[in-house]
């Protein structure tokens, strides 16, 4: 019978009571608790240690055992499924729920939905009346909020290879339970609408599971479609890779008979230039070839033009100190010839330098030999007629010898009686 608290701030029960807390209830937990007490009794563990989703795997395992397996709650199995942890939060650890029951990682297992948030359970508690027995194992302790929790080999404890052979047929079936897609679940999530505070959520996981049967089969027949276009796509692609392999060998074909075309006429081609290359010839009587012609007119040609041009860099090598004093020579004859192509006279500037030097000896001459000369008349010949210039220039002649001797040039065999260029 249970017993609600006064006004205490901290569990106090009375004589023969025993503290449980209304979310235990709700998850399952109703008198007699004694049937409780073997698992709290090998576990070492009092009833106000374990989490409330904890008591909720008790109910479920014993609701499974006896209406879905046939069994009553196995040990064994238990063993198997499941193992104890320590509760606690950012380094403190719980007295009041300290302990949690968690599925094994190997095991697979129902997907258990547990509520949402229960943040307070702790507060709300209540008393149940506890009937003695004689075996100390089917007692439940008294309650000690101040009792330590002592971790032990059992919470860890694996079902032995025995128990596990003795056991894999109820593995076996909870497997098929859980491949039927959720039907006998479905009875499994209505057991809890027995509890009081538990119809609503049972209710909603009943619509939840409804609605992802519902939706798993679109998903089959959407997936079936989309295998059936996926092959469909497949298919095509591979006749479309097929005509593109066809047509690529097609054109392979084509290229290679061009190709073999083509080799073809260059070898003739290259068989008959040889032949010609290897008979003897006479340019007087070529035998009416017009390529040998060709070829002995561009030989002679070629010759006659190679002289030439090596005649043309060794005498423009010559000129090229006088033109050009302070440059350095280039080393290929068509720098070379560019020299003397620039946009200036090159001839005249010449002429005009020997003028010049013939001038200024000339006058260093006249000067030698003490004459009395106004040169300041000497330049002003801008009005001298051309026959008056020509009778000058003879009547210089026979002295013209000894000044360019005296002056270190040789006399040119036509001497020219025009007027000096000037710029």
């Amino acid at each position: 019978m249970p017993a609600l608290p006064h006004e205490e701030s901290y569990p106090k029960p009375p004589m023969e009571y025993r503290v449980s807390f209304v979310d235990h209830l709700i998850r399952g937990l109703s008198p007699p608790i004694q049937s409780f007490s073997g698992l709290l009794f090998v576990y070492g563990l009092q009833l106000h240690q374990l989490t409330p989703n904890s008591i909720l795997h008790v109910s479920i395992f014993i609701t499974l055992c006896e209406c879905f397996l046939g069994v009553q709650p196995n040990w064994a199995l238990w063993k198997r499924i499941f193992c104890l942890r320590r509760n606690g939060s950012h380094g403190v650890a719980y007295n009041i729920g300290g302990v949690v029951i968690c599925i094994r990682s190997d095991v697979d297992y129902f997907d258990v939905k547990f509520p949402d948030s229960i943040q307070g359970w702790r507060k709300r508690w209540l008393y149940v009346h506890e009937e003695g027995s004689d075996s100390i194992e089917y007692n439940i302790a008294p309650f000690d909020g101040k009792a330590k929790i002592l971790r032990r080999r059992s919470w860890d404890a694996e079902a032995s290879e025995e128990e596990k052979l003795a056991t894999e047929a109820l593995m076996t079936r909870i497997r098929e339970l859980q491949s039927t897609r959720g039907k006998e679940l479905s009875e499994l999530v209505r057991f809890g609408t027995q509890f009081i505070g538990y119809r609503d959520y049972a209710r909603e996981l009943e619509e939840k599971l409804a609605e992802a049967n519902k939706h798993a089969d679109a998903l089959a027949i959407e997936l079936e479609h989309s295998e059936s276009a996926h092959t469909k796509t497949v298919e095509d692609l591979e006749k479309r890779l097929g005509d593109a392999k066809r047509a690529l060998e097609e054109n392979v074909a084509q290229h290679s008979a061009r190709e073999e075309e083509i080799l073809s006429r260059l070898e003739t081609q290259s068989r008959r230039f040889v032949r010609r290359t290897h008979q003897e010839y006479e340019l007087e009587n070529p035998e009416d070839d017009e390529l040998l012609d060709a070829l002995s007119l561009l030989e002679i040609h070629g010759t006659e033009a190679r002289k030439g041009l090596d005649e043309a860099e060794a005498g423009l090598s010559r000129l090229f100190p006088y033109f050009f004093h302070k440059k350095e020579q280039p080393a290929t004859f068509i720098d070379l010839a560019k020299c003397f192509n620039g946009k200036e006279d090159l001839g005249l500037q010449l002429r005009q330098e020997g003028l010049k030097v013939g001038v200024e000896g000339t006058m260093a001459l006249i000067a030698e030999s003490q004459q009395q000369v106004d040169w300041s008349k000497v330049g002003d010949t801008g009005k001298i007629e051309t026959k008056k210039w020509q009778s000058l220039i003879k009547a210089a002649k026979p002295n013209s010898k000894k000044i360019l001797a005296t002056l270190g040039y040789k006399p040119a065999p036509a001497p020219s009686s025009s007027k000096p260029e000037v710029k």
